[in-house]
């Protein structure tokens, strides 16, 4: 894979060799990797990618290993869904999910990033790998850590939900709970990462492992069969995501495996953390800090590091940021599960509400084709909706109960 070329600041545009280094030396903006399109579009083609196996690394030309990677060689190609009972509802023409709530192994699209970083740590001789995390990425990183034979080292604020909490301990990984934000749990691993030779994979590792997002956006591309939606929703916590779909799709254009690329892209967060939605609203181009209040843990970042990316992302591509609320969030999850059978986290919730909120505001005209990410599995926030569900109906083990509560207007 020499496709590798260099990594480059995204502001000043300086060059640095291919290093576990993050931030530029000169204007302190951060750091991407840069390939050598040229010889991509020489060697690659949509009949190649197709004959591969079905997983992230069929696009291998596009990411930043220097051979095979080490970990993670099945995360990927997760379900395409075309939504037609949750369309109906949102009055939309043509919509689509991408269900990364079954990705492997950990049930997140944290899997696509984390199976890139830890493979590159692998490569630049790391032993020890940690990250600070609102939950997915714990998991994630603690179960490819293990797989790759790593220590790992792993930083949440103290009050995650217990499922994700549990979903990273089972892999035997050291997990430190801080009391604090997610943006105090990250300075302070910042700081760790300057005094400690580990693979902070959202920090040193960070260009690299940003990297992985591309996949979801390539996938949407190729099980559309090489074309794309007029729209996609994206959830939005650092920014990262948003970011590198765009940077994906973009990519594939440059190389010709897609024509023009004319796709909105839309940023959707939770009305108690919404520090990007905020500034767009605004017309702004600087994010301003926030407190994050939301049952969307996993996107309650308050100082994104990749938000201007996002609003930048955001403005090129046409599309719109919106919010929504606590409530909303709930009744969307509850929305996806009743009409098309998939139970996910509150950040799924946020980008289901999001959309039927453009859809009613008309930013989404109904008659134009839609793709919503679902970035997560709703069994690792369970809390958010336990007691909007109801439970069971509780009779006793004679038929004649059955008919008298649970069918009574047959029992004539």
């Amino acid at each position: 894979m020499n496709q590798l070329k260099i990594l480059k600041c995204k502001e000043c545009g300086r060059e640095y060799e291919v290093k576990p280094f993050h931030v530029c030396e000169f204007c302190f903006g951060p750091l991407e990797v840069a390939y050598d399109y040229e010889k991509i579009k020489r060697s690659i083609s949509r009949k190649e990618i197709e004959s591969r196996p079905k997983n992230m690394w069929r696009y291998k030309e596009f990411l930043p290993l220097d051979g095979e990677p080490a970990v993670g060689k099945n995360v990927g190609f997760t379900p395409f869904i075309k939504a037609e009972r949750l369309a109906k509802v949102l009055g939309l023409r043509e919509l689509y999910l991408k269900n990364d709530a079954v990705n492997y192994p950990t049930l997140s699209f944290k899997d696509r990033v984390v199976s890139v970083a830890i493979s590159k740590a692998i490569e630049f001789g790391f032993k020890v790998v940690s990250c600070a995390s609102t939950g997915n990425l714990a998991n994630s990183v603690a179960a490819l850590a293990a797989e790759g034979g790593l220590e790992s080292y792993i930083f949440i604020p103290h009050d995650l939900e217990q499922g994700k909490i549990l979903s990273t301990l089972i892999y035997g990984a050291k997990l430190i709970g801080v009391k604090g934000s997610y943006d105090e749990v990250n300075r302070l691993c910042s700081e760790i990462a300057e005094n400690y030779q580990w693979a902070f994979v959202n920090i040193n590792i960070r260009p690299f492992y940003s990297e992985g997002s591309k996949t979801f956006g390539f996938e949407i591309a190729e099980q559309m069969g090489w074309k794309l939606p007029q729209h996609i929703v994206v959830p939005m916590a650092g920014g990262s995501l948003i970011t590198k779909i765009w940077k994906g799709l973009k990519e594939f254009e440059k190389v010709g495996l897609l024509n023009s690329v004319t796709t909105k892209i839309h940023g959707a967060q939770a009305s108690g953390s919404n520090p990007i939605v905020s500034a767009f609203k605004n017309g702004l181009d600087w994010i301003k800090p926030q407190h994050p209040k939301t049952i969307a843990k996993s996107l309650a970042i308050g100082n994104p590091a990749d938000g201007y990316y996002a609003l930048k992302t955001i403005r090129e591509s046409g599309g719109s940021a919106e919010d929504v609320s606590d409530e909303e969030i709930v009744e969307a999850m509850k929305l996806l599960a009743r009409t098309e059978g998939i139970f996910t986290e509150t950040a799924g919730g946020v980008t289901v509400g999001v959309t039927k909120k453009l859809v009613e505001k008309g930013v989404i005209p109904k008659d134009e084709s839609v793709l919503i990410a679902i970035t997560g599995n709703g069994l690792k926030t369970q809390e958010a909706v336990q007691d909007r569900v109801g439970g069971p109906l509780i009779i006793e083990p004679k038929f004649s109960d059955f008919e008298k509560k649970v069918r009574p207007k047959d029992n004539k």
